[in-house]
């Protein structure tokens, strides 16, 4: 009798170890955004968490790598991207619930040096001299092929007639903040980069902003991924909330959507 107590509570325990994380799963959410997001996104998450009890795990990247990430099985409830095209790529793999999209938020892209560089507010329009401005430099941007901060400002040098002659002077990072870190540490004379990334990096200074009609709207989307736990429709209307369009706002992007609380 006394052996098969032992036994009873030597399974209780183990049963209640493999039931522990699982039981803590159903209290956090992951949460995939861009890079460019991650000052405001960090801040929203803490609100959200002090509210709901929920944390979130956060990981940030360029959006296509998140992409690729989510279609190869990586676990993740929430996708925020930096662009359509990249939600459109996980919609089409059926790795998002199309139902849950919304187009979140705005942005508009920036020309940024060095803070103690001489080259100081530049004119940015039609044949603008990228490649002079850079001299023996660099300039820093995602890559142009991939990573949406780099196809919006590619999208932009094409339009203005300046591709060509500054393509060669491009160092395509793999993400917006690596970018914004390269022209921080004077490693790039200029770089390409969001205004709200510019805005959070005292290593930088803003030295032009690309007109609006130069590239496709800057848009982010976000939806709750096909394997989201229930929990992360609490988080998607959290993200609309009052209190999460006054950070975003502060971080200087502009809230697409009627706030619904």
């Amino acid at each position: 009798m006394y052996r098969l107590a032992r036994v009873f509570v030597a399974c209780a325990i183990l049963c209640g170890s493999a039931l522990a994380p699982a039981l803590a799963g159903e209290k956090s959410l992951t949460v995939f955004a861009a890079a460019s997001m991650k000052n405001a996104l960090d801040d929203i998450d803490a609100a959200f968490t002090a509210r709901s009890g929920v944390r979130i795990v956060a990981s940030y990247a360029a959006s296509s790598a998140l992409a690729k990430q989510i279609e190869q099985g990586a676990p993740a409830d929430i996708f925020l991207s930096a662009d359509t095209d990249w939600m459109d790529y996980a919609a089409a793999r059926k790795t998002i619930n199309e139902g849950t999209r919304t187009s979140l938020l705005g942005n508009s892209i920036v020309l940024i040096a060095p803070k103690d560089s001489k080259v100081d507010k530049v004119a940015i329009g039609p044949n603008v001299d990228l490649a002079g401005l850079a001299g023996d430099g660099k300039i820093a941007t995602g890559d142009v092929n991939a990573v949406p901060v780099g196809k919006y400002a590619r999208a932009a040098l094409e339009r203005l007639g300046a591709w060509q002659a500054a393509a060669p002077k491009f160092a395509m990072a793999e993400s917006v903040r690596a970018a914004l870190t390269l022209v921080a540490r004077g490693e790039a004379a200029l770089g390409i980069v969001y205004a709200t990334d510019a805005k959070v990096e005292p290593g930088v200074k803003i030295v032009g902003t690309f007109p609006a009609d130069s590239h496709p709207a800057i848009i982010y989307p976000v939806a709750a991924t096909s394997s989201a736990k229930p929990g992360a429709a609490d988080y998607l209307a959290f993200l609309r909330s009052s209190q999460a369009k006054a950070i975003f706002e502060r971080y200087g992007f502009t809230f697409l959507v009627r706030p619904v609380s």
